[in-house]
């Protein structure tokens, strides 16, 4: 106890060492995100370069689709593994060996002969949906340990406003790069930033994964011990016994990446609303360059070049609201700003396609990317209060809803968009997110009002402890859950 109690004998030297601690990781974690950002325009040069090559070189729409769609099955597989990766290896490594991969890739698709084309594009789409997807479920989910718990919302939007302006520069520069050196040249500079991004984990020391994720046992035994605690306060003595028991003959067959779900109320329903918002935005990124040539046929890049330049805008505008209030108030926008800001996000999009002046559209884009930029680190922070045993599990299976919703949405949007407007493409699919979102927004009000009833029967329970006709033990059981 005298070396734990330590750091309290000399309060002021204990509040700089502190204050220090905090500085450097804050410091390492800014570096870290400027190679997060570098990698990250890679990857949207590379969306828009590799689409383009893919159909120079098979000549064939039909090619482009099944290129994305093998890149999002990637992912969707990467989702699911990794959090059982990240319970055997450290973040650091997962992260380091991600953007080896992706560079890696990329090289093969340089030096392979016309032959073998067909096939390296294949490769490159396997790797990098995969790759991607592992990179960014290992920084998430590490965050916590990186910052502290503390600078989660801080953390999460500071990275998020670096992938949004990389994916301004990649879009906005793709097409100029692509046609002013050449396809191989692009190729190059998206896998400089793949190194570049692996030189930079491999420099930092960065915490997470093993060590902190634990095992799938014990994070099954973390997951039941929540979702036990929940129904706590009706079971008895040899209930509980039973409960165990089940718990322990069911850890031997039920995922861990749906146990983690069950950890926390509403998280399940989180994760599905945000795999329903990846649909909704299947149906805006399909419909964008359609609606941009009826505005503007003899040049549609250009509404949407601007329209996801002002989006971006707004997004970067509203990480910096969310990093100033969340350092001036010590806490995150939580779950409720994640519903809310999906709802108006959503109806933003809608509106987007209305037809009304571009002025407005203006507007409406830029509050389409503050509510997307207020969602995402909402539901980032939201996920990362999870145990450690269970984070990188959700985020992993939060990964594959989300690529799920997108890919389905792409076929479904492709389709649908041969015989309706964008307008009504985007409203259904949108509007569908609205309707999961209001559900979202019930269940939480609900779970909010349940546990103020809770305390305050715990508050009467205690005024009037130790008569007789009182249930004081369901007292303590439910404080406890």
């Amino acid at each position: 106890m005298g070396s734990a109690d330590g750091p309290k004998a000399d309060e002021t030297d204990g509040d700089a060492r502190k204050a220090r601690d905090t500085a450097v990781s804050e410091r390492r974690f800014r570096f870290l995100v400027a190679g997060y950002a570098v990698s990250s325009y890679g990857t949207f040069l590379n969306m828009v370069a590799l689409n383009l090559f893919v159909y120079e070189t098979t000549g064939r729409a039909l090619a482009m689709g099944l290129f994305m769609a093998v890149r999002l099955a990637s992912g969707f597989v990467a989702g699911l593994v990794v959090g059982g990766l990240l319970a055997r290896f450290s973040a650091k490594s997962i992260m380091l060996w991600a953007n080896v991969g992706q560079g890696a890739v990329m090289l093969v698709l340089i030096l392979a002969p016309d032959g073998m084309l067909t096939g390296a594009l294949m490769a490159v789409s396997v790797v990098i949906g995969a790759c991607g997807t592992l990179f960014m479920v290992a920084l998430r989910s590490s965050i916590p340990e990186m910052v502290g718990e503390d600078r989660r919302a801080w953390a999460n939007s500071l990275s998020i406003t670096g992938r949004s302006l990389a994916m301004v520069a990649g879009f906005a520069s793709a097409g100029v790069v692509v046609s002013l050196v050449g396809y191989t040249a692009a190729f190059l500079v998206d896998m400089a930033t793949f190194v570049a991004c692996a030189v930079t984990v491999a420099l930092l020391p960065i915490a997470g994964g093993k060590g902190a994720g634990g095992s799938a046992p014990e994070a099954a035994e973390a997951a039941e011990a929540a979702e036990g605690s929940k129904g706590s306060g009706s079971s008895g003595g040899s209930g509980a016994g039973q409960d165990a028991s089940a718990a322990k003959s069911g850890r031997r067959w039920r995922p861990v990446a749906f146990l983690a779900l069950a950890a926390a109320p509403g998280m399940g329903l989180m994760v599905a609303l945000r795999g329903v918002d990846a649909f909704g935005s299947s149906s805006h990124n399909a419909a964008l360059p359609i609606y941009s040539t009826s505005l503007d046929a003899s040049n549609p890049a250009v509404f949407v070049s601007a329209f996801w330049c002002v989006w971006a805008l707004g997004n970067i505008g509203a990480q910096q609201v969310i990093q100033r209030y969340a350092q001036r108030t010590g806490r995150s926008v939580g779950a409720l700003g994640f519903g809310y800001g999906t709802v108006v996000m959503s109806a933003a999009f809608i509106a987007a396609f209305a037809g009304f002046p571009l002025a407005v559209t203006a507007v409406i884009a830029l509050i389409a990317g503050a509510a997307d930029g207020l969602t995402e680190v909402a539901y980032t922070s939201h996920l990362q209060t999870l145990p450690a045993t269970l984070r990188g599990h959700a985020f992993g299976l939060s990964a594959t809803f989300e690529n799920l919703g997108f890919g389905v949405g792409m076929i479904l949007v492709a389709a649908a968009l041969d015989r309706f407007s964008p307008l009504a493409v985007v409203g259904w699919s949108h509007g569908a997110a609205i309707v999961v979102a209001v559900v979202f927004l019930l269940r939480v009000a609900g779970v909010r009002r349940a546990e103020r009833t809770g305390r305050a029967g715990l508050r009467k329970e205690e005024a009037v402890e130790g008569r007789p006709d009182r249930g004081d033990r369901d007292g303590a059981e439910v404080s406890g859950g």
